[in-house]
């Protein structure tokens, strides 16, 4: 417990002091984003808080890595090199997403960096999927099968988190609230290291919500984004794969793939929708739009912080209706975790047509 506490108490302290100093900074230096048409902010923001983001994870995870548990880390992850090729492969996106956030980057370019990274990530580190743990009647997957999925999932995670920082404090509250939740269950499951990487993480992040909260005075850009997304699909796939066989209590009786993506939904959900809705217009699915769910709620009247706070409860409502479906067939709860979640999803916008067809005056 003292772990988590101080992992977390540090990584969000040195965002709370440190943000002021590269908020100036940046300002000095010009590195920030101009308004335009397809933008929400007005004003021009600072793009670089990813950086502090980085730091201090990182720091706070360097800083209070739990050694005497390393044993049990090296039979989780299978070998001592896991743990460096993770660290490395942060590194090398968090400068990617640095590149980007300064001069740009070709989104060919971008999807390539993250095939490789993702690749380290799997084959060399092993950080990869072995089985849908009789998900629709699935279980242990062929090697290639594995290789496919497990980079499949981690280059989705990671763009769907680029994909949401749309809106002030988007990204930075959903990652909070998916580090938090990953949290929680590996502290249940007595896994300090990994516990210890959610609680740095989401210490930052929370600690940077303060700034990047609706107004706010830096964006993460992708230097951040893409560095929570790297994690966070660690975090998922490690969850996934964690051995629960022989432990009690009511976590034990979740559906493991279920839990996972229920904690994702949204931005996995905003994610698969956007792409097939550019997919049916015929646009490439990198194309900057205004057709993301944010966009759409702030369209339906919602404020920015309306949309942020909207998001945010609807999000840890799936994680506890996952938590409530512990006990039904895991295919049937993933099912109607997807109902609900499109239910949720095309409301505002039913309402709003039934609103506009009430509201309109009769012309004989």
């Amino acid at each position: 417990m003292e772990t988590v506490i101080l992992s977390f108490v540090t990584s969000f302290v040195v965002v709370l002091f440190a943000t002021p100093p590269l908020i100036t900074v940046a300002k000095m230096k010009n590195l920030i984003d101009e308004p335009n048409d397809r933008k929400l902010h007005k004003s021009s923001i600072p793009t670089i808080g990813g950086i502090i983001i980085f730091a201090a994870a990182l720091f706070a995870f360097a800083l209070w890595f739990p050694a005497d548990s390393l044993e049990s880390y090296q039979n989780l992850l299978k070998s001592t090199n896991d743990l460096k090729y993770t660290v490395a492969t942060v590194i090398l996106l968090f400068f990617i997403g640095i590149k980007d956030d300064i001069i740009g980057t070709a989104p060919m370019k971008k999807l390539i960096a993250h095939v490789i990274v993702g690749l380290v990530l799997v084959l060399m580190a092993n950080v990869r999927l072995t089985s849908m743990y009789g998900l629709f009647g699935i279980y242990t997957l062929p090697e290639w099968a594995s290789i496919f999925l497990s980079l499949f999932t981690y280059i989705v995670i990671v763009n769907a988190f680029n994909l949401i920082d749309g809106v002030d404090g988007l990204a930075a509250g959903v990652g909070f609230i998916v580090c938090f939740s990953f949290g929680i269950w590996f502290f249940l499951v007595g896994e300090p290291v990994l516990t210890a990487l959610s609680f740095s993480l989401g210490g930052a992040l929370l600690g940077f919500l303060i700034f990047n909260f609706y107004p706010a005075k830096i964006f993460m850009g992708d230097s951040g984004s893409l560095t929570i997304g790297l994690i966070v699909s660690i975090l998922a796939i490690k969850l996934i794969e964690y051995d629960i066989s022989g432990m009690e209590g009511t976590f034990v009786q979740i559906s493991k793939p279920v839990f996972a993506i229920s904690v994702l939904i949204y931005p996995l959900f905003d994610t698969l929708r956007i792409f097939i809705y550019r997919a049916m217009n015929g646009t490439s699915p990198f194309a900057a739009d205004k057709n993301h769910i944010h966009h759409r709620l702030i369209a339906n009247g919602l404020t920015q912080r309306q949309t942020t706070l909207t998001i945010y409860i609807v999000n840890v409502f799936l994680i506890f209706l996952a938590i409530l479906f512990a006990g039904l067939d895991q295919s049937m709860a993933l099912v109607l975790l997807g109902l609900v979640s499109a239910g949720l999803v095309f409301l505002p916008g039913l309402l709003k047509r039934r609103h506009y067809r009430v509201g309109k005056p009769h012309v004989s």
